[in-house]
């Protein structure tokens, strides 16, 4: 796919995903969720990628939804009278998908359903959806420069991008509520508090410390750390341990009889490993168990 809005750009295992609209501060636009959609799910099944980090060209990281578009500013169809059951029993219908869903959360679902870790490299400005994407992503660190504001309240919307499944995991209910009831723009000494930011950096180091982490990823077994990541998020969503319990059971099965021998042998002769395995074709046959 020819991007217009953003960067993809693969070195070393790391794909570096860039909201690139620099002059309008990367504000959103559903152009920019479809690129954003095709991006993370190539990714997903691109085994030249090991790991994702997502930042933003010049001095913003992305400054919300672009308020400026003609017509209906969310690129919603304004003719429509959608019920929950429509979303659910059509969900991939043209008028759904670009009438009635989300765009920003049709994003975080493809974050979500990725098989590759996402690190956040927050550089500046990150309002709107340019905060509740980060929420989908497993790791974030942000720029001293860096401020958030999960601001929908303030202009008589509400939260988006599946931000209410996941900003309260990573801060709490009571914070969340806080942050979107009152719209206050944070610091990223704030967010690094509440624990949303893993770090926060110098303009300077941010992309080398995402890329560091990266780095430990990217040399581990492709299928381990795909099932890994899809085993946190599913799992600690569920009732009861017992669903872990079973994912993690077969999970570890299927391991042992693959990457597992490898990383156990490069263990007792203290060599690196060399894993060949692939996400794109190498998943056991019980994933994904969801389905």
């Amino acid at each position: 796919m020819n991007y217009q809005s953003i960067r993809y750009e693969v070195k070393e295992k790391i794909l570096t995903i860039t909201l690139n609209r620099p002059d309008n501060l990367n504000a959103f636009t559903v152009e920019m969720s479809d690129e954003l959609v095709h991006a993370f799910t190539h990714a997903s099944d691109d085994d030249d990628v090991g790991a994702i980090v997502v930042t933003g060209a010049g001095r913003a990281f992305c400054a919300g939804m672009d308020l400026s578009t003609d017509g209906n500013v969310f690129g919603l169809n304004e003719e429509l009278r959608p019920t929950i059951q429509d979303i659910k029993d059509r969900p991939e219908d043209e008028d759904m998908v670009h009438g009635v869903r989300d765009s920003g959360g049709r994003v975080t679902l493809a974050i979500y359903d990725c098989k590759k870790p996402v690190i956040a490299a927050i550089n500046g400005a990150a309002v709107g959806i340019g905060a509740t994407m980060t929420c989908a992503m497993d790791i974030r660190l942000a720029s001293d420069k860096a401020k958030m504001g999960f601001v929908f309240n303030k202009i008589g919307i509400t939260p988006e991008a599946c931000s209410s499944w996941f900003l309260p995991r990573v801060v709490g209910i009571s914070t969340a509520l806080e942050w979107c009831y009152t719209g206050e723009i944070l610091s990223a000494e704030a967010l690094k508090e509440a624990g949303l930011v893993k770090s926060v950096c110098s303009p300077e180091t941010l992309l080398e410390e995402a890329y560091a982490i990266a780095r430990k990823i990217v040399g581990f077994s492709p299928v381990s750390i795909a099932l890994t990541r899809q085993m946190m998020y599913r799992c600690s969503a569920k009732d009861h341990p017992i669903d872990a319990h079973q994912v993690d059971s077969l999970s570890i099965f299927y391991q042992s009889l693959s990457s597992g021998k490898e990383g156990v042998s490069s263990f007792l002769e203290k060599r690196t490993p060399k894993y060949t395995d692939k996400a794109s074709s190498d998943m056991p046959d019980f994933y994904p168990w969801w389905n």
